[in-house]
């Protein structure tokens, strides 16, 4: 049975900060006092006969107690924001959504499966799209914060106590812009990519690490001209203008390439690609907007895999 003395404000306090990993910036977040929140997390340390968090040079970690508390603390209030917005839903017919999202899938699989989700009902239903790192959006659907993450992922470490579903394989390529002076090279060997400007994924992201046991197999190492980001857009037109070689999700260049305004180099950096998927909380029963998205992204990803092999 839980404590009588442990109140939502505890629990709603001790996530904010273990998010912040500040009290004064918890304590702005939750519009209280910094005094107020550091209030609030002693009584619920007390209550529970713990220390939950330890000072640091950045701010504040979770202890060991504090890791437990999280695992568990997150999905329960989760739950119960989910049980309000249910209720809220029925009385205005509005349903909402909260994905998170990899940059290997914002080209084609989230934004049809999101089109198809919003129009295969006569209700309202409104999403919210946190794009970012796998490490950033895993660990806030392990909080309860995000409903579902769609993405190339399954190397990350922070996936191993989620739920995963397969979907499809997709590849990371080398890709240019046309007439790239790499092309007319008529055998194209990857000592010569050093020369040129790269855009890759940021580090400790796990399309980087593809990108790194590529340089590894051929000897190389990246040049110091380069571009780290996971923008799409960015990428993209950094490539038609310049020189510079961009380590792209293969959906996300799919056109491109069939125009022949992009072109793949005859180097391939990985040949069967990582694995695409669902990733959910297994501790979370998922609502009924979540259940209905996901057989959305599971429609598209058939009509992606026949894209691959047409």
């Amino acid at each position: 049975m839980l404590n009588a003395r442990i109140k939502l404000r505890h629990l709603q306090a001790f996530l904010e900060v273990a998010r912040q990993r500040s009290f004064a910036r918890a304590a702005e977040r939750l519009s209280i006092t910094q005094p107020g929140i550091s209030k609030t997390i002693r009584e619920l340390e007390d209550t529970l006969a713990v220390s939950l968090f330890e000072r640091t040079p950045l701010g504040v970690s979770l202890t060991q107690a504090g890791l437990t508390l999280l695992r568990h603390a997150g999905p329960a209030v989760r739950a119960l924001e989910e049980g309000v917005d249910a209720l809220q839903a029925v009385q205005t017919g509005a349903h909402w959504l909260r994905v998170g999202a990899l940059s290997t899938v914002e080209s084609r699989l989230l934004p049809e499966a999101l089109r198809r989700w919003q129009s295969n009902t006569a209700s309202e239903r409104g999403a919210q799209v946190i794009t970012g790192t796998s490490a950033f959006l895993l660990s806030r659907l392990r909080r309860g914060e995000l409903d579902v993450v769609v993405g190339r992922m399954t190397e990350a470490r922070e996936i191993h106590d989620l739920s995963f579903e397969h979907l499809y394989y997709e590849r990371l390529q080398l890709v240019v812009r046309h007439q790239h002076p790499l092309l007319a090279e008529p055998s194209l060997t990857a000592d010569r990519l050093s020369a040129y400007p790269w855009i890759v994924p940021p580090p400790q992201t796990t399309l980087r690490h593809q990108v790194d046991s590529f340089c590894v197999r051929h000897g190389i190492a990246l040049p110091m001209q380069r571009v780290e980001t996971l923008s799409l857009a960015l990428g993209h037109r950094y490539t038609l203008t310049g020189d510079a070689i961009w380590v792209a999700p293969e959906e996300a260049v799919r056109t491109a390439l069939r125009c022949g305004e992009l072109c793949e180099l005859a180097l391939p950096l990985e040949l069967h690609g990582g694995s695409v998927g669902i990733c959910t909380n297994r501790s979370l029963r998922p609502s009924l907007a979540a259940e209905a998205f996901c057989d959305g992204l599971r429609e598209v990803a058939v009509e992606v895999i026949k894209g691959h092999n047409p």
